[in-house]
């Protein structure tokens, strides 16, 4: 599976990192003031953000990857890890912590994050700069039938030796039709 996200990385239409890093940060920033330094707010509008995306990027991934169904929530998060940060981001995260269940895991973003170039954060431990992931993830997730909380535990730009986000699942979502579609 890294193979073909390898592949797929290098067909894509890129932008340059750095354009894309500034450009985040800038509407983090704005954000702040926008929100008075309520990094709360800040952290759910960008959550918020990232589901309106995840929502719709994952049309994108099953087109340019042709993954079909997985058949666990195990094997999904392993095809996100191998294939959707790699073709979108160009980073393979790991996958550790993992529940004796198997309904909850750990994605760990290697260094360099590339959203965490050119950073620095205020002195604050409210602010989950990269929070957007979290909303891109549940999005992505929930238009495959998936509810789960999506929560970052550890920040690298926080002092933490590592950038860590928790997936849980609740529960798999039924496929239904829409009322009046038959």
């Amino acid at each position: 599976m890294s193979k073909k996200g390898d592949d797929i990385w290098k067909n894509v239409d890129k932008i340059n990192s750095e354009l894309f890093t500034l450009t985040y940060g800038s509407i983090v920033a704005q954000l702040c003031r926008d929100f008075n330094h309520n990094y709360h707010e800040v952290n759910n509008q960008l959550d918020q953000m990232g589901y309106n995306i995840g929502i719709r990027l994952i049309e994108e991934f099953l087109s340019r990857t042709g993954a079909q169904r997985c058949q666990s929530f195990k094997e999904t998060v392993e095809v996100i890890t191998k294939l959707g940060f790699r073709v979108f981001l160009n980073i393979q995260p790991a996958v550790e912590n993992w529940s004796s269940d198997g309904r909850s895991c750990s994605i760990v973003l290697p260094e360099p994050n590339p959203l965490n170039e050119f950073v620095e954060i205020p002195p604050t431990k409210d602010l989950w700069y990269c929070q957007i992931l979290c909303g891109i993830l549940r999005g992505a997730l929930q238009m495959i039938q998936l509810d789960v909380d999506v929560n970052f535990v550890k920040d690298t730009l926080k002092g933490d030796d590592k950038t860590e986000i928790r997936l849980k699942l609740n529960k798999i979502l039924k496929d239904e039709v829409p009322a009046g579609e038959d």
